[in-house]
């Protein structure tokens, strides 16, 4: 028996799971991503000499693209599902989840970071920012599902979790970069050299180039895609899923090449594509496609997590580094997340739902592989990996046992008629 024997088997039986599971766990208080998690924790306990050391600290570069991949296929996936038509009041929940919430998590969580552990501020910064973002992969079982025809057919919590999560990925961005910036001028302390050029370049600028870069994208393509008069250009009638691959990578790789957020790209263009033409059924198609590719990666990616702890991953970990991840998950993120929502649009459950429901995972790893690959910081890179993981792991086994049946009763009560929702955009 060689590994690649072993990596065949994996493979094989992992994508017949990713197949499978969604549909007989659809109802059942267990998520895909808890599975295959513990596939790979237990696979990576038995006595077997081939299978290959989990390392993201020397394969960080292996760990920083493929989570790279993962994300931005969940991107583009979750903008081409959301029915409702961006608008300030229409979105109304998710701009108070980015504009406030998101800041005030990352503030909260580097301020705990710094007390608990006493790391450095860039370092307390660099975690705080890697946990940050609400993970679009992750959240399957919170996010809204295929593309339909009614433009308003979403509830508040799905909405809400699927648009912060389509967003907030490349929004997270400049506070990792400020990080960066931050270890670079002072690695153990606090200077605001640079803090001009951060706000001017990696805030506005950046942000800007991916905002402009995804609608120009997403409308050339939405063009080509419904209303081009050459037919071998009109792709909606070839019904060929593997597009929503093609607008995947076009739009990020531009972006980047461009100096911009290309997370913030992939969804805008998404989400641009989506307004295109947005009764059409090639939407579904796309969608069904990226859903497919995301499942697969996101096996992948879960099954070698599960690996890295049984290979001890976690050594590294100590009670106040849980106890971080603890105060994120039970503390920081639904009291902030509950805040910010105040006469907002969601009902009472569902904003405890959405306050609750920060899912973390993929995005996080890429960002800490990210910044550990840019620069040098003041705290052992084994103990940042094993928080992070940590943090992920809490939350795809809190999350992955609460989002059936917290989804199902809220369902129930909208079925009943529930509260009415105060400002609720029609």
């Amino acid at each position: 028996m060689t590994g690649i024997d072993v990596v065949y088997a994996c493979a094989g039986l992992g994508a017949l799971c990713a197949a499978v599971l969604p549909t007989a766990l659809a109802k059942r208080p267990v998520s895909l991503p808890m599975v295959f998690l513990a596939a790979g924790f237990l696979v990576f306990l038995l006595p077997l000499d081939v299978l290959p050391e989990l390392d993201p600290v020397r394969h960080r570069g292996v760990v920083e693209h493929l989570t790279e991949a993962c994300v931005v296929v969940a991107l583009m996936g979750a903008g081409l599902a959301i029915n409702r038509p961006p608008g300030l009041r229409a979105w109304s929940t998710t701009w108070r989840l980015l504009g406030l919430a998101m800041p005030l998590t990352i503030l909260l969580t580097a301020a705990a970071a710094g007390w608990l552990l006493g790391w450095p501020p860039a370092v307390a910064l660099l975690v705080a920012a890697a946990l940050a973002p609400t993970d679009p992969v992750l959240a399957a079982e919170v996010r809204v599902g295929e593309p339909t025809d009614e433009k308003d057919d979403e509830d508040e919590v799905r909405f809400a979790l699927t648009s912060e999560a389509g967003l907030n990925d490349g929004l997270a961005f400049p506070f990792v970069l400020a990080a960066i910036a931050l270890t670079a001028s002072s690695a153990t302390g606090w200077s605001t050299e640079g803090l001009w050029h951060w706000a001017w370049s990696d805030v506005l600028v950046r942000s800007t180039v991916g905002l402009l870069v995804g609608v120009v994208v997403g409308r050339l393509l939405g063009w080509m895609f419904f209303q081009a008069s050459w037919k071998a250009l009109r792709l909606s009638e070839h019904r060929e899923g593997f597009v929503a691959l093609a607008a995947t990578f076009t739009a990020y790789g531009l972006t980047e090449l461009l100096h911009g957020y290309g997370f913030l790209a992939v969804f805008v263009a998404a989400c641009t594509i989506r307004g295109a033409e947005r009764d059409h059924g090639y939407h579904r198609v796309m969608h069904a496609f990226t859903d497919q590719i995301e499942r697969l990666l996101t096996a992948v990616v879960l099954f070698l997590v599960g690996g890295f702890i049984a290979d001890g991953g976690l050594a590294a970990l100590t009670w106040r580094g849980a106890l971080l991840g603890l105060l994120l998950f039970l503390v920081i993120r639904p009291a902030v997340g509950w805040a910010v929502q105040a006469r907002g649009a969601a009902t009472g459950r569902e904003r405890a739902a959405i306050a609750v429901f920060g899912i973390r995972g993929i995005g996080s790893f890429f960002y800490l592989a990210y910044a550990l690959g840019e620069a040098d910081f003041a705290a052992p890179a084994r103990e940042l990996w094993a928080v992070v993981t940590f943090t992920v792991l809490l939350s795809v086994l809190l999350h992955g046992v609460a989002a059936t049946p917290v989804t199902a009763r809220l369902d129930d009560a909208e079925g009943s008629g529930g509260d009415p929702a105060p400002g609720r955009a029609g």
